[in-house]
């Protein structure tokens, strides 16, 4: 057992303003929080619910249910929470016969997890190669570094980071291993990669943090998985908003989204119909929403933050947005 000492926090809840207006939560209904983390969206669906509505949070992160514990008798609403990976407990709440009127998942890392230094997630600070949001688990980003094979971390960092130093970078990282801390890890990415991409705009070592703590976490594995479960649990007229902090988390949502949204899937040479196919969505969102300057400013962690949803139609609903998302 991993125990993880919970630090007073003041946590800013990314685009709260956008997602409230989006999934638009109305009292006696039932939301469900895929990624509680430190509570900011839950408190804020939670006053709209109301003491008729339900409020299920999850998370697979023990401080995140530390959190929830000491927020849990300010919540007006029936709350329970669920610690487990998000696709996990979904499927599990819909074995059980739960269904909602308003889901929604903050991706990526939160801030519980960043600014607690011996986590291991940030750059930022030297501490213990670790990574994992559940404690719990096996692999952590030492495992990786110090076991994997140079190819296959490079394409992590290729494909979970979009780095463009992937081989380089990787070829260092097994010339040093073994590695145990951030700061190892920093100085041989700033080693492997050029001048101009040390000194040049954000951290050298952004992108291969990002696609460790991904690998890490499974967590495009968990999001592919999470979509339909979420999308079979909620009622007709029900509003699934997802924010997600880069291109390849937002790249899933919106073809998830659109492949819902569009009505007919015949080629476009035949003069009717034949395919019988309807859609399954409305779009909430034309395009994904961004942070406003104002928020950025407040809160730069939003700066990448994009915000998309739709709501559900029940079958045999008439819709004319049948328009892949922007």
């Amino acid at each position: 057992m991993v125990t993880l000492t919970l630090m007073p926090i003041e946590h800013v809840p990314v685009l709260a303003t956008e997602l409230l207006d989006v999934l638009d939560p109305h009292p006696g209904e039932t939301a469900i929080d895929c990624t509680f983390g430190g509570g900011g969206h839950a408190q804020e669906i939670a006053e709209r619910v109301g003491s008729g509505g339900t409020l299920i949070a999850i998370d697979r992160d023990p401080v995140a249910e530390q959190r929830f514990a000491e927020l849990e008798d300010e919540l007006e609403p029936q709350t329970r929470f669920v610690r487990a990976d998000f696709a996990d407990a979904l499927v599990a709440l819909g074995e059980e016969g739960v269904r909602a009127d308003v889901i929604y998942l903050d991706l990526g890392v939160s801030s519980l997890q960043l600014d607690a230094a011996e986590r291991g997630f940030s750059y930022s600070y030297d501490a213990p190669l670790d990574m994992r949001m559940d404690p719990e688990d096996r692999l952590s980003a030492a495992d990786l570094v110090n076991e994997w094979p140079q190819e296959r971390i490079a394409t992590v960092l290729r494909e979970y980071g979009e780095e463009r130093h992937a081989r380089s970078i990787a070829r260092e990282i097994v010339r040093r291993r073994p590695l145990h801390t951030t700061a190892e890890l920093v100085e041989a990415i700033r080693a492997s990669v050029p001048p101009a991409y040390r000194f040049g705009r954000g951290h050298p070592a952004k992108r291969s943090f990002q696609a460790l703590r991904i690998a890490v976490n499974g967590e495009l594995d968990s999001l592919d998985r999470v979509l339909p479960a979420a999308w079979d649990l909620l009622r007709d007229r029900g509003r699934l908003a997802v924010i997600s902090f880069h291109s390849l988390e937002d790249r899933r949502v919106k073809r998830f989204l659109a492949d819902r949204i569009r009505g007919c899937v015949c080629p476009p040479e035949l003069p009717v119909c034949v395919c019988g196919h309807e859609p399954e969505a409305e779009p909430l969102t034309r395009r994904a929403l961004a942070a406003t300057p104002e928020e950025i400013e407040r809160n730069p962690r939003s700066h990448s933050a994009r915000l998309r949803g739709a709501r559900k139609l029940p079958r045999g609903t008439d819709t004319d947005d049948e328009r892949n998302l922007a």
